[in-house]
Order: structure tokens, then sequence, then C-alpha cells
């Protein structure tokens, strides 16, 4: 009972320092409020694209590898212009390493490109081209809206099909089946024969609805698939039965016998994990953290400045109130707790407003782009609690000298010097 008391009586002593002096407690709870919201806000931010990219990484699962020219993690190992000397990856070092690699469940090759694809009237340029061999489904997930993949045959034979991602399909066809229709990519007629849903960011920072899939070796076939600006992988995966260190360590040595690379000689290719990348993810996303809390912390650091100015000025108007307190007997923790609880009430306030705030830009913007990745801008339970226990602490923080101020007070001087 004591506690509602003191949490009752704190509460109307909130309000009424909140409408005593309207202007001082907007000015001093905006610190608080902006602080939450920047730290609220990034963390969302950063929470909601976190999502959206390990979501979509697990369509490759976490055994996943690329062979490739370039890493993921850079480190400190080569320099930037060793690396822009190595080869591409090859489709003809694809098929070795089908030839003498044990235990993969898949092996596929892969090319992208940019060019504009048209049909009839329409056209999107910038289109991402991308030449995949047979294996590639494989490895990625794809699921068709409708329509097939591609058959062995075609992928060997090199056909002139394609498979369109959901956008494009949506922006060529305005609704019509695409299937058997013929698209033209750089003076070339392919045929339509199927889409894909529509499925968001993939793991590269793109998105497969913004994509076509050709069998690589038509690619080959139109297009010199060895120009550097050409995007080259060869992707794999172990199979179940088979460690991912064991199997990374074949590739490397595979992939050094097939380009000649003698013992002691540096490897001229990366062997890139889903796992690494992830960590790669987890240290980026962390220091946006940092800069989110840094930026919020100045501005709580403020807000809790006015909070504890708030309830200094406080204490000397309520100083003959807190003498007669004690006279009938309130002991220091009662008045202590009083103003403390007081305290943390006005920085919840704060605090709730900067949530508030927050949910709503959730609502405004919804899906958003952000560094070309796109996801969906979602304020969860976790920052919302920690929005609210930043702002319980700051109120501790900010009250504990005012309340101990309070608390020692002579019952007597009190009485005598109050208002």
């Amino acid at each position: 009972m004591i506690i509602f008391r003191l949490i009752r009586e704190s509460y109307l002593f909130a309000i009424q320092s909140l409408f005593g002096n309207k202007l001082r407690t907007v000015l001093s709870l905006l610190g608080i409020t902006i602080g939450i919201f920047a730290i609220i806000f990034v963390l969302t931010t950063v929470d909601s694209m976190e999502k959206t990219i390990r979501d979509s990484m697990k369509s490759l699962g976490k055994s996943t590898i690329f062979i490739q020219k370039w890493p993921w993690g850079y480190g400190g190992e080569y320099h930037w212009w060793e690396y822009i000397n190595r080869p591409q990856v090859s489709y003809e070092e694809m098929r070795q390493l089908q030839e003498r690699v044990n235990g993969a469940e898949a092996i596929a090759y892969m090319a992208s490109t940019r060019k504009p694809i048209k049909f009839r009237e329409r056209s999107i340029n910038n289109t991402t081209v991308m030449g995949v061999s047979n294996d590639y489904n494989q490895l990625e997930s794809l699921t068709l809206k409708e329509g097939r993949y591609f058959t062995h045959s075609e992928s060997q034979l090199g056909t002139n099909v394609a498979l369109l991602g959901n956008d494009i399909a949506s922006g060529l066809f305005k609704g019509t089946t695409p299937i058997g229709k013929q698209i033209t990519l750089s003076g070339h007629k392919l045929t339509v024969i199927g889409y894909l849903e529509k499925k968001g960011m993939n793991n590269f920072g793109m998105s497969p609805d913004e994509q076509i899939l050709v069998p690589v070796n038509y690619l080959r076939s139109i297009l010199n698939t060895r120009n550097s600006e050409m995007n080259q992988s060869i992707m794999t995966r172990p199979a179940k039965h088979i460690s991912t260190k064991f199997f990374k360590g074949e590739l490397k040595a595979i992939m050094r016998s097939i380009r000649s690379i003698r013992p002691g000689e540096k490897d001229n290719f990366a062997v890139n994990e889903v796992d690494v990348a992830s960590e790669n993810l987890s240290k980026m996303f962390s220091s946006i953290n940092v800069v989110g809390w840094f930026i919020g912390g100045i501005s709580i650091f403020v807000g809790g400045f006015g909070i504890a100015n708030i309830m200094f000025v406080s204490v000397r108007e309520r100083t003959k109130i807190i003498g007669i307190q004690k006279a009938l007997g309130s002991k220091n923790y009662f008045i202590l707790l009083q103003f403390l609880f007081e305290s943390v009430i006005l920085s919840a306030i704060g605090g709730i407003l900067g949530l508030l705030f927050v949910w709503i830009l959730t609502l405004l913007l919804a899906d958003i782009n952000l560094a070309g990745i796109e996801f969906t801008l979602y304020l969860n339970r976790g920052n919302i609690m920690l929005g609210l226990f930043v702002s319980f602490i700051v109120g501790i923080m900010a009250g504990i000298a005012p309340a101990m101020q309070a608390a020692r007070m002579n019952p007597v001087e009190a009485i005598r010097t109050g208002n």
C-alpha cells in the first residue's frame, strides 16, 4: 500500500510539474524525447535491415561457399591492387571442379552484367542479367510463380530461354502472362519460359525481382563473360556428411592445382563463406548502433540535466511540504522514493513520446530502400523495452541527487524556510 501511495503521489506531483511550468518542462523533456527517438530509430532501422539480409541469406544455407575474385572480408592479407590483378573465375574452372571435387552437393557457375531488355515498345534499362549453370537452382532458392526452370539440355546447348524476376515480368507485360513471349537482350531474342515469385532483396544486396536468368552458355555466346566488368562466381555446398572446413580446404587445394599455383605462392582467388559474411554484417551493424547510441546519448545526457533541474526546483518549491511530511513521521526513504518516482515518471513520459514518434515513422515509411537494400521498417518489442529501460535509468540518475537532498532535510528548518 505504501508503494502504491508513493507511485500515486509521485505521479500527481509529476503531472503538476508538467503543467506548472509548461515551457520549462517541454524544453527539459525534449532532450529525453529526441535522445530516445534517435537511439531507437537507429536500432529499429538497423534491426529491420539486418533481419531482411539474414532472412535472405537463409535461402543459401550457412554452408554455401563462393569462389570469387574478391573476398567478402578484406582483412590485412592482401593489398587492394593485388585483388584487382587477380583473374576472374571461369566456367571452365567450374567444370573442372565438378570433375575433381568429392562430396559436393552441387557446383554451379554464375556470371552477371547489366543490360537493357525490351518487349515490343516497353523497355527496362540497367537490368541485372545473370547467366547460370544448370545446378544453380539446387543452391539458390527459386520459387516459380508460373512456368519452369531450364532443362539440362537447354543449359548445355545454351538455348535462348529466360526466367524473369517478378518486377521485370510486371514491368514488361503489365499483368499478362509472359510465358512463351519473346524479349530482346542486346539485339537477341529470348523466349520466356517462367517467372519468379516476388522475393525482395537477396544475399548480395540485389533483388531477384529485378533480374533475368539465362543459361550461362547462351550468355557466353552473345557476350564476353571474361570481361572484367562481368561479376563471376562459382558456388557450391558440401554434402551433409562432409564438414565445411574439410570441404573448403579441398576446394582451395584443387583451385590451386587448376591455376598451377606453386607451393608458397599466395592464392589468386577468394573462398567466401556465408558465415563470414554474417560475421562481417554483425560488425558493420554494431558500428552503426554505436553511432546511434552516441548521437542519442548526447541528447539524453542534456535531457537528464533538464530533468534534474526540474527536480531541484521541485524540491525547493516543496520544502515546506517536505518538512510537514517529516514532522508527521514520514521516513527518509519515503521522501527519497517519492522524488525518485517523480523523476522516473517525467523521464518515462519523454521516452514514451520518443517511442511514439518512432512508431509513427514506421507507419509512414513502411517499406523503404536504404543503400540499395529494400526492407520493411518495424518497431519490435525488444527496442520498445530498451527505450523504456533507458528512460527509467535516466530518471533514476537525474533524480537521485535532488531526492537525496530532500530526504536529508531537517523538518524544523524545512518548515521555517519553506514557502
